[in-house]
């Protein structure tokens, strides 16, 4: 059976026959059989030679890069296989198409903020007082029905966020002081983690893509752009809350992730290798965590969940189906 591999220590990549062959800089090696390699990230300093790239798109296998400083740094996608000028065709008309684009990145945004109402629910109900700020939520989600053009949907998904950034510091039982998102870079704890986690559903959101036969580059939500697959951007939205938020919330709150796994010199700007050997073992745990889908009535991974995102919005597309995104219940 296929799966993700998470390769931690600096070292070298190379093909051998039919598998991938680690060589950490302590001189151990490893062999991995490529018929078993779904997805591949490296964190640290990873060399590779163009065989070695070579042989790992031929496989159809994407490698998701993160630097030494464990920032996302890009991934190696290879050549599309599942492709459809069809498709292809009504991917950029429902971009280029004003009222198309602006329903397609109101739903987004509509699924992204009921999950994060749902979690805000979820410690509210548990003796976390949120109600005022879940009510602000509210009022917003229903504004977003009003919305005419996508500038408007992101100006509302800002303020959506702010005030769910806001109870951050009311969920986490760690005394955080988290008092605002910043992203380029990251300048504290929270904002480091929170981008940390993002980053993994991005590129796990990439990796279904590719599986499917959607362009990565046209998106709705999300301008398009050079150097960015956009359209992981737009549906990562509806499952951040549920994989990276939730994931950040229970490492926090069992005190599995605390200020130690961050190099407070830095600023706590990067993580160390033991934090971040802990928060992917958590993601990926959670990726393989089953759910009964309530539509298909068997269990199915969280993984698939996102699969099963992407081919909901190949139906919209091709006017088979309106693409309503996956909404939390429990």
């Amino acid at each position: 059976m296929k799966q993700s591999y998470y390769l931690f220590s600096s070292g070298e990549v190379q093909r051998k026959d039919n598998s991938i062959t680690i060589s950490k800089e302590d001189g151990s090696t490893s062999d991995i059989p490529v018929e078993r390699i779904y997805d591949l990230y490296t964190f640290g300093e990873m060399r590779y030679n163009s065989a070695c790239f070579s042989f790992l798109g031929s496989k159809g296998i994407p490698v998701h890069m993160f630097n030494y400083y464990d920032f996302y740094t890009g991934t190696f996608y290879p050549r599309e296989t599942h492709v459809s000028g069809q498709l292809l065709v009504k991917q950029v008309e429902h971009y280029v198409d004003a009222t198309k684009r602006v329903n397609l990145a109101k739903e987004f945004i509509l699924t992204a903020s009921d999950n994060i109402y749902r979690n805000m629910r979820y410690y509210n109900s548990r003796g976390k007082e949120l109600s005022d700020a879940m009510k602000r939520v509210d009022d917003l989600r229903n504004n977003l029905l009003q919305m005419k053009n996508v500038d408007e949907i992101m100006g509302v998904e800002g303020l959506i966020h702010k005030i769910y950034y806001s109870s951050f510091n009311t969920i986490i039982d760690q005394d955080i002081n988290f008092t605002g998102r910043v992203r380029r870079p990251p300048d504290n704890m929270i904002n480091t983690l929170i981008s940390y986690c993002n980053s993994l559903v991005y590129t796990k959101v990439l990796s279904e893509i590719y599986r499917t036969q959607l362009n990565p580059t046209i998106s709705y939500l999300h301008q398009p752009g050079s150097k960015r697959f956009s359209l992981s951007l737009d549906i990562a939205e509806v499952f951040k809350p549920l994989i990276a938020d939730r994931m950040i919330f229970s490492l926090l709150n069992k005190r599995q992730i605390t200020e130690d796994d961050f190099d407070s010199s830095m600023g706590y700007l990067n993580l160390k290798e033991k934090g971040v050997k802990t928060i992917v073992s958590e993601f990926d745990r959670r990726m393989k965590t089953t759910i009964t889908h309530k539509d298909l009535n068997r269990e199915v991974t969280y993984q698939h969940l996102i699969r099963l995102e992407c081919y909901k919005l190949i139906k919209h597309l091709m006017g088979d189906k309106e693409y309503q995104g996956f909404k939390i219940w429990w």
